[in-house]
C-alpha cells in the first residue's frame, strides 16, 4: 500500500503535541489534549454522541476482520454486563504464522527513529480520540462502567496515558545522541579518532495482556510504550473485553499502513472460550516484553516463568485509608463515600480497609467514636446513592459473577454497617447493579485479619477498629509490605501522625493522598502528573508512567568506525 501520510505531515501535525507532553511530564502540571466533555466532539472529523452510538450499534453482530496473516478462524462471545450480547467475532491466529509476520516489519520501524515512531503513535491516538464516543460504548459494554466513566476513563484519560507513555519513550530514546565524533589525544602521536553511531534497538515482539475492567486505560500505556520504542505489539484482550482493544488494533494497523510501515507491527490475539492462550504466548521465545494487568496469581506466574521477556505487571493490593482526625468531617465522609462507590469499587485503586481507632477520632465538630464514624460514612454512601438514576450513573454494573459472589460473601465476615442493595437499571433490566457493603472488623482478632488482609475486589470495604493511631500506622506498613497497595489515603490534623504516615509510604513505596475532602479522590490519577502504582511494593512491579516503564523496552547498540 502506498504511503498516504508523509513524514513531514506527521511531524507538522503532531510534534507540537509531543512537545507539550514532554513539558507536562517535566512540570507535572495539569494538561490534556483530549477533551473530557462529550459535547466537545463532533467537529473536524470526530464523531458526536449520535454518530458514536450509531457506529457502536453497527458493530454488533459483525465480523471484525483485521486482515491479519495466519487467521485460521473467527471467535467471539462477549456479553455486556448490561445484558446485551455483542455478537462481534474476531480473528483467531495461527501464532506460527502471525508472529513471524509481525517480526518482519520491525527493521523499517526501528530505522524510522524515535521521532517518527512517536508521531505515528500520536496519529493513532488522534484517530482513536475522534472516535471517543464509539469507544466509550465499547468500553461500557465490556467493562460494566457507567457511560460517563467509560467515556472519560476509557476515552480521553486512556488516550492521555498512551500519550504519556510515548513522551517518556521519546525522552529515554533521545537521551543518547544519534552520532558522536570521539577524539582521544595521544601526546605527540596523532589522536585516536572514531565516529560512533548509536541506535535504539527494540527487544522484539511485545505482548499486551488486557484486563476486563479497564481495557484501554490499563492497556494503552504498555501498548504505546512498546510501539514507540520500536517493538511490534501483540494485543491479547481479556475474553470479556475484546472490542475496545480490537478497535484499537484496527486503527493502529490503518495508520501504520498509511504511514508506509507494515501494519502487522500491531496485531490482535483473540482466543476461543477457555483456550487460555496468555500462558502459551508468554513463554514463546518471540515474546520479549509482557504488559499485564490482573490477578496476583497470574502476575506472579508471569514474573516467575516468562524468563525470556521483560515483564511489567500491575496485580492486586489491599488499599488502605487511615482515619485519625479531620478538620472537615463532612467533606471527608463525602469524599470517602464517592471513592467507595465509583464503578462499584471495581478499580485497582479503590480503598478497601479503613483503619479507625476504636476510641474514635477528633473532628472540628467534636469527637466521634468508631461506631459513629462508620455509621456516618454508611449514611453518606446511602445519601450519595439514594437516587437510583444517580446511583446507576456512579456504580455502573457488576463486571462478572466472581465480583457478585465476593460481595454476597462479605456480609458474613463481620457486623454489617452498610448492607448492599440491588438497584434496577430501567435502560438495561438485566444489568447487575449493587451498592457497596461496609463490614466492621476488629484489627486485633486473627479471624478478622484473614479477611482484611486479603484483597476483596469489588464494592466491599472493611472498617477496621485499631487500638491507636500508632497501631494503625504499623498495620498500614505491614499491609503495604505484605500485600501491596496501589493507593494509600490518610486523614489527620496531627503533624506527627502525618509525617509518620508519609515516612511509611516512602519506605514501602506506596502512593499517598492526604486529607482529600473535595473533588479529587484517592482512586483517581491524572496522566502527566500522578504516578499510578510505584513498582516498589507487591501490588505492581512498575509504575504508569515513568522512565523505568519504557527504558528497558529497547537497548542502545553502538557501531564504531575509525574517522
Amino acid at each position: 500500500m502506498a504511503a498516504e501520510l508523509t513524514t513531514h505531515q506527521l511531524i507538522a501535525t503532531h510534534r507540537p503535541t509531543l512537545d507539550q507532553a514532554l513539558e507536562a511530564i517535566r512540570t507535572r502540571a495539569y494538561w490534556s489534549p483530549h477533551p473530557e466533555h462529550p459535547k466537545a466532539y463532533g467537529e473536524q472529523g470526530s464523531l458526536d454522541a449520535a454518530a458514536g452510538k450509531a457506529a457502536f450499534d453497527a458493530l454488533l453482530g459483525t465480523r471484525l476482520d483485521l486482515g491479519q496473516p495466519g487467521t485460521d478462524d473467527f471467535t467471539g462471545g462477549e456479553v455486556s454486563p448490561y445484558g446485551i450480547e455483542l455478537g462481534v467475532t474476531y480473528p483467531h491466529a495461527d501464532l506460527d504464522v502471525l508472529l513471524p509476520a509481525m517480526k518482519a516489519g520491525q527493521r523499517a520501524w526501528r530505522d524510522a527513529g524515535p521521532e517518527i515512531r512517536a508521531v505515528v503513535c500520536l496519529e493513532i491516538l488522534g484517530r482513536i480520540s475522534d472516535r471517543t464516543h464509539e469507544f466509550a460504548h465499547a468500553v461500557m459494554h465490556t467493562s460494566g462502567q457507567a457511560f460517563m466513566m467509560a467515556f472519560q476513563a476509557g476515552g480521553p484519560h486512556a488516550q492521555d496515558r498512551g500519550l504519556e507513555a510515548v513522551a517518556y519513550a521519546y525522552v529515554e530514546q533521545v537521551r543518547t545522541p544519534d552520532t558522536a565524533e570521539w577524539t582521544k589525544p595521544q601526546g605527540k602521536r596523532d589522536p585516536l579518532a572514531l565516529t560512533k553511531q548509536f541506535t535504539p534497538v527494540p527487544r522484539g515482539i511485545a505482548l499486551m495482556v488486557g484486563c476486563n475492567t479497564f481495557p484501554t486505560w490499563n492497556g494503552y500505556p504498555g501498548l504505546f510504550a512498546s510501539l514507540a520504542t520500536g517493538n511490534a505489539v501483540l494485543v491479547k484482550p481479556h475474553p470479556r473485553a475484546v472490542l475496545p482493544l480490537a478497535l484499537t488494533v484496527q486503527v493502529a494497523r490503518q495508520v501504520l499502513a498509511e504511514a508506509g510501515f507494515d501494519p502487522n507491527l500491531v496485531a490482535l490475539a483473540a482466543e476461543r472460550p477457555g483456550e487460555g492462550i496468555a500462558k502459551t504466548l508468554a513463554v514463546r521465545p518471540e515474546i520479549r516484553i509482557i504488559d499485564y494487568t490482573g490477578s496476583t496469581a497470574f502476575g506472579d506466574w508471569l514474573e516467575a516463568n516468562a524468563r525470556q521477556a521483560q515483564v511489567y505487571t500491575e496485580k492486586a493490593g489491599v488499599n488502605t485509608v487511615l482515619v485519625e482526625s479531620t478538620d472537615n468531617y463532612k467533606g471527608m465522609l463525602a469524599n470517602l463515600a464517592f471513592s467507595l462507590s465509583l464503578y462499584s469499587g471495581q478499580m485497582c485503586t479503590t480503598p478497601q480497609n479503613l483503619l479507625i481507632p476504636r476510641d474514635g477520632i477528633r473532628t472540628e465538630e467534636g469527637p466521634r467514636t468508631f461506631d459513629e464514624v462508620v455509621a456516618d460514612l454508611a449514611r453518606s454512601v446511602d445519601g450519595l446513592l439514594g437516587d437510583d438514576a444517580r446511583a446507576n450513573g456512579l456504580l455502573g454494573a457488576i463486571v462478572n459473577p466472581d465480583v457478585k459472589a465476593r460481595l454476597e460473601a462479605a456480609a458474613g465476615l463481620g457486623e454489617v454497617a452498610l448492607a448492599s442493595r440491588e438497584i434496577s437499571n430501567p435502560e438495561f433490566p438485566e444489568a447487575v447493579v449493587r451498592t457497596p457493603v461496609i463490614v466492621k472488623l476488629d484489627g486485633a482478632k486473627p479471624d478478622d485479619e484473614a479477611a482484611y488482609m486479603s484483597e476483596c475486589f469489588g464494592p466491599v470495604s472493611f472498617a477496621v477498629a485499631v487500638d491507636s493511631a500508632a497501631d494503625a500506622v504499623e498495620l498500614l506498613r505491614r499491609t503495604i509490605r505484605e500485600k501491596g497497595a496501589m493507593t494509600v489515603g490518610a486523614y489527620t490534623t496531627d503533624e506527627d501522625v502525618e509525617q509518620t504516615v508519609v515516612e511509611v509510604c516512602l519506605e514501602e513505596s506506596a502512593q499517598l493522598s492526604l486529607n482529600l475532602t473535595g473533588g479529587v479522590y484517592v482512586n483517581q490519577t491524572a496522566a502527566f502528573s500522578d504516578f499510578h502504582g510505584s513498582g516498589g511494593n507487591p501490588a505492581a512491579n512498575s509504575a504508569l508512567c515513568d522512565g523505568a516503564f519504557v527504558a528497558n523496552r529497547f537497548r542502545v547498540v553502538e557501531v564504531r568506525r575509525e574517522a
